[in-house]
């Protein structure tokens, strides 16, 4: 008789062990939704958050509420939609087209069409110029024929008030001398050239930057001469402020 006893205690202990689970998992329930509620009052109004402490209230006690009232999140300030800055952005596309075809006419009036292309990327208005309309092979002094092109590109670019990058490339031919140990400097200096000119023309400093890419952007692969020479050039790109929704 003993130790029948002993074996209902065991099996009735055993079952109060178990029965702890179900409040302490109803419970882990409500502190999830309880940190979910609290969450949300940080980012909406006050009187969706009393809506939602309602139902939070509804579901505890089994009271039936009037679910009229729908729930919005309030955007912060800085999210708001895209379609606010759109009028901003309309306006600095317009006057990049603009500026686009007067590019396009005086390189065509000029006959520039095999050393100056033009694309209109989501970058901007970018600006190509091979290597022969600027510099002599393996130099990073402009030459004064450029001058007169450069003019018209400074006062162009004078009819915005765009940001404007300075981009030297090259070719992969090695270069190493005492002035320019590789491409990466000759690129860089080829570009300082031309944002210091565009600098003396009156063009603000504060609206330029310069990067030297040396020959690791290529618009072709460097397998024939003709591509090589286009792929030395200096990209004089007027940058997009407003990104169009």
């Amino acid at each position: 008789m003993r130790k029948k006893k002993r074996r209902f205690d065991d099996e009735h202990e055993e079952h109060i062990n178990e029965s702890w689970l179900i409040p302490y998992a109803d419970i882990l329930t409500l502190l999830l939704a309880l940190f979910i509620v609290l969450f949300a009052s940080s980012i909406i109004d006050a009187e969706k958050f009393r809506s939602i402490m309602e139902s939070f209230k509804s579901e505890l006690t089994g009271t039936k509420i009037d679910h009229t009232t729908s729930l919005s999140v309030q955007l912060p300030a800085d999210k708001k939609p895209v379609e606010e800055n759109s009028e901003e952005a309309r306006k600095e596309q317009a006057e990049l087209d603009e500026l686009l075809s007067k590019l396009e006419k005086f390189i065509t009036e000029n006959n520039l069409q095999a050393v100056i292309t033009l694309q209109d990327s989501k970058r901007g208005v970018e600006i190509a110029l091979k290597e022969v309309i600027l510099f002599d092979q393996g130099k990073a002094d402009l030459k004064e024929s450029s001058y007169p092109t450069l003019d018209v590109l400074v006062n162009l670019a004078k009819t915005v008030s765009n940001p404007i990058s300075i981009e030297g490339h090259t070719d992969n031919v090695p270069i190493k001398n005492s002035k320019f140990p590789s491409n990466w400097e000759l690129s860089s200096a080829r570009a300082v050239s031309v944002l210091h000119y565009f600098a003396s023309k009156g063009i603000s400093q504060d609206r330029m930057q310069f990067v030297g890419y040396g020959e690791f952007k290529p618009l072709y692969p460097n397998d024939t001469e003709e591509h090589k020479q286009s792929n030395r050039r200096v990209n004089i790109v007027i940058l997009r402020v407003n990104k169009s929704s």
